[in-house]
C-alpha cells in the first residue's frame, strides 16, 4: 500500500514547474544520463542499462536478473533486454542457478571484465567533471540528500528500504 501525502490545499501553494523538486531532479538526471549514454553508445556501443548491469556484475559477481533488478532499481524488462544484448555480445555469460532451477546467474566474461576496466575510468572522469564546481563537503551532502530522497520515495510508494546511513 502506498502512503499519500497530505497537502494544506491552500491556493498559495502554486505549482511552478521550474521550482518543483521532482521535475528538477528528473531534468538533472536526464541531462547527466544523456551525456553519459552518448559516450557509452559512441565509444562502446552500450546502453546505460547495459553499463549498469556490467557495473553491478563487476562489483557483486554473479547475480540473477531479479537480484540485478533489485540492485539497480531498473524494471525487469529493461534488465532482461540489457542482459540479452550483453549475452549476444558475449560480455556476460549465463549459468544455471544452483538453488533455483527456474533462474539463471549472470556473470561477466573475460571480455566483459576487460570492457568494464576500460570504461570505469571514463565514468569516473565524467563524475569528476560533473562535480568539479562543488566542494567535497557539498558532494557528500548531495549524496546524503539524494539517498534520503530515495528512501522517502520508497516509503511513499510502499517499497521502503532501510534508511540511508
Amino acid at each position: 500500500m502506498t502512503a499519500e501525502p497530505t497537502g494544506t490545499g491552500t491556493r498559495s501553494e502554486e505549482l511552478k514547474l521550474d521550482a518543483y523538486l521532482p521535475y528538477r531532479l528528473s531534468v538533472a538526471s536526464n541531462a547527466v544520463s544523456g551525456l553519459i549514454a552518448r559516450a557509452y553508445q559512441d565509444r562502446f556501443a552500450l546502453t546505460v542499462p547495459q553499463w549498469r548491469v556490467i557495473c553491478v556484475l563487476a562489483e557483486d559477481g554473479g547475480l540473477t536478473q531479479g537480484q540485478i533488478v533489485a540492485r539497480t532499481v531498473m524494471d525487469k524488462v529493461t534488465v532482461s533486454r540489457a542482459a540479452q544484448g550483453l549475452l549476444t555480445r558475449r560480455l556476460v555469460a549465463r549459468s544455471d542457478h544452483q538453488a533455483d532451477g527456474r533462474s539463471h546467474v549472470l556473470a561477466l566474461t573475460k571480455e566483459g571484465a576487460s570492457l568494464h576496466a576500460e570504461i570505469a575510468p571514463l565514468a569516473l572522469a565524467y563524475e569528476a567533471a560533473l562535480i568539479s564546481g562543488l566542494a567535497p563537503e557539498e558532494v557528500g551532502l548531495l549524496k546524503r540528500l539524494l539517498a534520503r530522497l530515495q528512501a522517502a520515495a520508497g516509503q511513499l510508494s510502499g517499497d521502503a528500504a532501510p534508511p540511508p546511513a
